[in-house]
């Protein structure tokens, strides 16, 4: 198999080697034997006052898959490093807040695990790879810095399109962790992709989507639902903060998060060895710690199942 990590072709999420979670970046080209199949699951943890909660141990959750409980068999707290892109509109009227979202995310960057792989897309008409050409990836704040810098606010937003190729970068990253970080309004006017195929590409995904809303109550092409059901559909979590300035702190939160989610691994269940999609829920309950809620993706698409029922129409 090509991929470092096989787990047949499940769209996971959260997708993690065991040898990287619990042996660092020492073992690369791990591969899990193809008749084990695992759902891992990328989980923040969050109390009563949305504070983080790191320290559970497993029995603290429980995970249901189609409704049915399942035993988990990998769990794991470790600050591993992840591939990571920060996805930043460029369109004209994000341009008075250009300087806050260049700040912010930096922020996020420095107060990241200096070991992620990081690129930066700046989109407006187009989508733009900030780093220099033939550089996929980067972990030296200075070259991220430049990339910050390289787009200009100005034209439309091609906002789908921008989901699709972050999605799609990720994938060529070494890191097994996969994370997107988005600034934006959430409108969208110049994407050649229509929303339900961008909607499609992030489901079958492995990727967590933090989403960072940025606009004035009088601009037309806001649109908050967008940047908050991708955010719910990979786990992540909407922010929207009420000045430009307010997103350094948004962005050193998203970061932390990021470093403090566990990881949870299951089999499915038998019986829904043939289902193509699956949906998820995870609970979390610790007397001591008061009421918790588990974030996670909402599902994922077997792929593998969808293969046999097409190949069995044929």
């Amino acid at each position: 198999m090509k991929r470092r990590t096989a787990i047949l072709t499940l769209a996971i999420a959260g997708a993690v080697s065991l040898a990287s979670l619990f042996a660092g970046d020492t073992a690369e080209d791990f591969t899990i034997r193809t008749d084990v199949r695992l759902v891992l699951l990328d989980v923040s943890v969050t109390n009563r006052e949305g504070g983080l909660v790191a320290g559970l141990t497993q029995d603290n959750f429980r995970v249901f898959d189609n409704g049915k409980p399942v035993d988990l068999s990998v769990f794991a707290n470790n600050d591993v490093p992840v591939t990571v892109g920060i996805l930043v509109d460029e369109s004209y009227s994000m341009a008075p807040k250009r300087k806050d979202v260049l700040d912010a995310a930096l922020t996020f960057i420095t107060a990241s695990n200096p070991r992620d792989e990081v690129f930066v897309l700046n989109f407006n008409d187009t989508v733009r790879r900030g780093l220099p050409h033939g550089v996929l990836f980067s972990d030296n704040i200075a070259q991220l810095r430049l990339a910050l810098d390289r787009g200009r606010a100005e034209g439309k937003t091609a906002f789908n399109d921008a989901i699709v190729a972050g999605l799609r970068q990720l994938e060529l990253g070494k890191r097994d962790k996969k994370t997107l970080v988005l600034i934006s309004d959430g409108g969208d006017n110049a994407s050649r992709t229509n929303r339900r195929e961008m909607l499609d590409l992030v489901e079958k995904s492995a990727a967590t989507i933090y989403t960072i809303g940025l606009f004035e109550e009088g601009d037309f092409d806001r649109n908050p639902a967008i940047l908050k059901q991708l955010a719910k559909m990979t786990g992540g979590e909407a922010y929207f903060p009420e000045t430009p300035a307010g997103m350094i702190p948004v962005c050193r939160d998203i970061a932390t998060s990021i470093r403090t989610r566990y990881t949870l691994g299951y089999r499915p269940p038998p019986e829904e060895a043939t289902r193509t999609r699956h949906r998820i829920r995870v609970e979390v309950a610790a007397t001591e710690r008061g009421r918790l809620t588990a974030r996670t993706r909402t599902g994922y698409w077997n792929e593998a199942a969808e293969s046999a029922q097409e190949n069995a129409g044929k």
